[in-house]
């Protein structure tokens, strides 16, 4: 026998016992996991809830049912905490925390605590951008480069409408690993070095594909075209005027009142296997694509100021809540900063307009309006990888009541 075929035997020899002790070494963390993982809320008729006031005789089995799905939710999936408001026909008619808001010192979240929102900021974002076109201070089809100079010139022309509608082929980050967020940002043009010079996915307008990265570009955009900066205008213009009260950027720099403890799963992007405090990260360079703070209500708020043509003219919102085409035909299933989906509601399917926002690659945020029957839900979770919209549509379905005529009808 060959010199050579020996030293391949021992090669295939030693892969096949690295193979092995690696899936060793995965099985036996995975039960250490698995074992040691302790339930938050063992019981959850037990789990401790806030809320700001009791709901109308109207609500109150709507409320009790969502308060079900909710505790059961947080059990399942273990998650530290969930806040939840419902608006119905301009109302909000429920808020209320469940869980805890910090697992060390046992406090219980209140509704109207703050929670990252993460990629969910891009709807706000989108009033912003409306407000602006309504006055003529944007134009949707404008190259970007006619407010932010400095993104490089490309191959193909790049717009503030692909971008709003993620098929301008701008790359995004890595989810958890994106190299920002050890970055601060006083404005966001400052975060360009960190993207700009990298080449387009693909030509804008032939595919979708979401980008972060695109988003932080149309937040600069309306800081130049608003002559003001991006956080002033947000506030002057969108969140005052709606009472968005605890709705505000986050920071890595300053203490925030009513902020829940950021989480996150501590072993296969799993809560069930328990959390950890989440690593200090700062948000800022990502402007409106992921930074804001909000609460459920706040959020609920925003959701129906928008289908009531309160901040917007109803042209703009159904021009943003309408989605983008590729030129195959084949819908993209996004509009201009909005998410458009449906789902069964009072026996029917009902079409519903909203956003999930991710925190480091998971769910951490839904909230959701159903147009024409007057609902609007929000649910959001102080740890990544929460599935807060099937959550969210849940209780939608407890408030959408049988036989109930849409709103307007």
């Amino acid at each position: 026998m060959s010199k050579s075929w020996n030293r391949t035997e021992t090669w295939l020899t030693l892969v096949v016992v690295g193979v092995g002790v690696l899936i060793l070494a995965i099985s036996g963390l995975w039960m250490y996991v698995s074992a040691t993982a302790t339930p938050l809320h063992p019981n959850a008729q037990n789990v401790p809830s806030v809320t700001l006031s009791a709901p109308l005789p109207r609500w109150a089995h709507a409320v009790d049912q969502g308060r079900q799905i909710v505790r059961a939710d947080l059990t399942e999936h273990n998650l530290p905490g969930v806040s939840v408001a419902v608006g119905v026909d301009g109302d909000i008619v429920w808020a209320e925390g469940f869980g805890c808001a910090d697992l060390e010192k046992r406090i219980p979240v209140a509704a109207e605590m703050r929670f990252r929102i993460g990629t969910a900021s891009t709807a706000l974002t989108s009033a912003a951008v409306g407000r602006l076109l309504e006055e003529d201070q944007l134009k949707l089809d404008e190259v970007i480069q006619t407010y932010v100079p400095e993104f490089p010139q490309k191959p193909w022309p790049v717009t503030l409408r692909q971008l709003m509608g993620h098929v301008a082929g701008v790359r995004t980050d890595g989810g958890d690993e994106g190299p920002l967020f050890s970055e601060h940002c006083e404005r966001p043009i400052e975060a360009l070095p960190h993207f700009a010079e990298r080449s387009l996915l693909f030509e804008p307008g032939t595919q979708y594909r979401y980008s972060s990265y695109g988003w932080i570009l149309v937040s600069a955009a309306v800081e130049a075209a608003a002559h003001e900066p991006f956080f002033e205008f947000m506030r002057n213009e969108i969140f005052e005027p709606l009472g968005m009260e605890d709705t505000r950027p986050d920071s890595a720099t300053e203490p925030i009142p009513n902020r829940v403890i950021p989480y996150f799963p501590r072993f296969s992007a799993d809560p069930r296997y328990g959390p950890d405090p989440m690593r200090e990260i700062d948000y800022s360079c990502y402007a409106g694509s992921s930074a804001f703070l909000s609460t459920p209500s706040d959020l609920v708020r925003f959701a129906m100021a928008i289908n009531s043509g309160k901040l917007l003219q109803p042209a703009t919102v159904q021009l943003f809540q309408t989605s983008q085409r590729l030129p195959s035909g084949q819908e993209t299933g996004y509009g201009l900063g909005w998410d458009l989906e449906s789902a069964a509601l009072a026996g029917e399917q009902a079409r519903l307009v909203g956003h999930d926002g991710e925190s480091l690659g998971g769910m951490v945020a839904s909230f959701m309006t159903f147009p024409e029957h007057g609902i609007a839900v929000a649910v959001t979770s102080n740890t990544s990888y929460a599935d807060t919209s099937s959550v969210a549509v849940k209780i939608a379905q407890a408030f959408a009541e049988p036989g109930k005529n849409p709103a307007g009808k």
